[in-house]
Parts: C-alpha cells; structure tokens; sequence
C-alpha cells in the first residue's frame, strides 16, 4: 500500500503506559514504510526520546489559553507544510489545539485515541473534532459509545509490548537472599492508590502465616503510596516477606525471577503489564475491571477474580501457590498466546492500525 504521512500529537510532559504506547506505534508503522512526525511540549520526555530515536518532533507549548491561539495557528502550518494523511492525537489538551487545528486545514483524517478507563467529562474531543477514534481495549469502546460515540466510529487497538530477550538467570533472588524453592509472588506497577497493593497485601498474608517460603515482591514506585505501603507492611510485621524495590528498568530479569504474577487493580484500561508478565512464562491473576479481562485467558493463561474480594483473590493465589503443576500449565499457555499468537505485537498494532486508517481515509473520501 502507499506510504501514510502520519502526525501524533501528544501534551503530556512525563513518559508513563501512555506515552510508550505512542512511542512503540510510532516505530512499528515507521518499520511499515510510513513518514511519522509527532507534536509534543517542549520539556517532554517523549520529545526527547523520539528525538533520538530519529523522528521529527515540533515542539510546542500547549498550556493556558494564550499557548492555545498560538498552538492552533502553529499546528495548522505544521500540517499544511507537512500535508499529512493523519493526524492521531492523545490527550485532551492536544486534541483541543491540534484536531481544531487540523479541521482548518482539512487533514483528511483526524484520530483520537483514549488510552484510559476513567469517566469522560466532555464529549467534544471524541465526537465532534476528530473523524475516528480509537481505544487501548474493547472495555473502553462500549464506555465510549454508551457516551454518544457512535459504533462504526470506533475501533480497538490494543496496546504492544516488545518481547524481551531471554533472561539467562534472574538476579531477583540473590538480590532479597531468596531461595530457588521460594515461592515469590511478584506484582509490577506504579505505586497508585487504584492498583490494589493494599488489598494484594491483605489477600495473600494470611497464606503466609502457614507458608514459610511464600513472599511477596512489588516492584515501582509512586508517593505516596509507596511510603503508606511502606508503612502498612511495617504494620503487619511482614517485612520479611513483602519486599519493595522501587523503579526499576530490568523487569524483564525480575519478572523471570517470579513463580507467578498478581495484579489486583480497581481501575485499569487495558493492564498490558498482565501481557508481559505471560511474556515471561508467568500465571497471572487479575482482577475483572476494565481490559484486563482481555489481556489473558481466564481458567487457561491465569486466572480472573472480582475486584474489591479478599476471599476470592486469596483463593486464586492459594490455588497457584500450592499447585506447581497448574502454575507450569498455565505459565506455559500464557508464553504461548503472547509470543507464537503475537496478539499484543507491535507488528500487530501497526497492522491493525493501518487497516484502520486505510478503511477510514477511504470512507472520509467518498
């Protein structure tokens, strides 16, 4: 197919699932043969690792009512010398300055991208500025059209991870004096209130009172939860067993030093950590909010409990505590789904996402 001259936009400063998601996108359709640019603030992260990853990036300050005039009529010259086929915006702050901007112009397609699960106050970024929109999960889709989106307006497209080199040997154990015939539950995640380390915490202490091999490893970071978990462990005298490790930039090497994987999150758009946990050959157990239900396989790749249910999220993690056999299935089916299947590839999501501007640039034609 023809080459896409294509455009994000994105106001955000730091780098968090978001920003890698746009980071990741941008390479695989790149690797497709397609022109990408992106709009971003002058200070963000993302502005500087696209920059050295090759791509070019206007900088634009996008904040307060004043930066807003100025970012329309900016954008509108970036798009107009840059006669782009789409332009993919992010958040609402950039959608408000550069889709305003693109409909000046008559960019031929204009996408929106919600990336998160929490309610939606305007509606105008997702129906009235941008022609198509796209979310990270099919969780999100249904909110959106139960908001006045209409359905053939929107489509999923899930979230990559890139698949991580085989760890040899994990230095998770030598690093917490941990045993091989340790049990170690582990749990990745930024340290918000929404993400359950509280309740992982209550649902797997009383399982530690009879298992002397069982501990617990969180791994990121986030005040202040990071301290009131902190504190919480301290509490509970269970700092011998529930081990915080902060931010850390080998998951890959800690995740292969995990028995299984526990997340057990309130509020979650699509939880690709879920992903590359099975990445990793690792049981998952989740919690039904949101995605997550769509990134494993309940009963086959982990297992899926309500949230908010102490008894039942124990009863999972006893169930793979306690059955080497089923954490070995299941780990195994998990690896398989992710790397022979490719469901959550960044090869998939350039894919996908170039059927969709392809059927939506030929719709807005005719």
């Amino acid at each position: 197919m023809p080459s896409l001259r294509i455009v994000h936009s994105e106001a955000a400063t730091s780098f968090g699932g978001q920003e890698g998601r746009i980071f990741k996108e941008m390479h695989a359709m790149r690797a497709r043969g397609h022109h990408l640019e992106a709009i971003c603030q002058p200070h963000a992260q993302l502005t500087e690792r696209l920059r050295d990853a090759g791509f070019t990036v206007h900088a634009l300050s996008m904040k307060g009512p004043v930066n807003y005039l100025k970012g329309v009529a900016a954008v509108r010259n970036i798009l107009k010398e840059g006669r782009f086929d789409v332009l993919n915006t992010h958040s609402r702050r950039d959608t408000v300055i550069a889709a305003a901007a693109a409909r000046l112009t008559s960019t031929p397609l204009i996408v929106r991208t919600r990336h998160l699960s929490n309610k939606v106050g305007s509606l105008w970024s997702y129906t009235i500025l941008p022609h198509r929109v796209t979310t990270v999960s099919n969780h999100v889709r249904e909110y959106l059209i139960s908001r006045g989106v209409a359905r053939n307006k929107v489509a999923t497209v899930y979230s990559p991870i890139v698949l991580p080199a085989p760890v040899e040997r994990s230095t998770l154990r030598e690093e917490l004096s941990l045993a091989d015939d340790d049990i170690v539950v582990g749990c990745v995640a930024v340290m918000r209130a929404t993400k359950g380390h509280r309740d992982l915490i209550n649902a797997i202490a009383p399982l530690m009172a009879n298992r002397p091999k069982l501990h617990l490893v969180f791994v990121g970071a986030g005040s202040p939860v990071f301290e009131q978990t902190k504190a919480y462990i301290a509490e509970r005298r269970l700092q011998d067993r529930i081990h915080l490790m902060g931010t850390r930039r080998d998951v890959p090497n800690l995740l292969a030093g995990f028995d299984l994987f526990a997340l057990a999150t309130q509020q979650e758009a699509s939880g690709t950590v879920y992903v590359e946990a099975q990445a990793s050959g690792l049981p998952v157990v989740g919690t039904n909010v949101g995605g997550v239900s769509e990134m494993f396989r309940n009963g086959v790749t982990g297992i899926l409990v309500p949230p908010k249910d102490q008894a039942a999220l124990t009863e999972a993690l006893q169930r793979l505590i306690d059955d080497p056999a089923l954490r070995q299935r299941m780990g195994e089916a998990g690896r398989k789904m992710v790397w022979e299947e490719a469901v959550f590839s960044p090869a998939r999501l350039a894919e996908t996402t170039e059927a969709l501007y392809t059927k939506w640039l030929a719709e807005r034609r005719r």
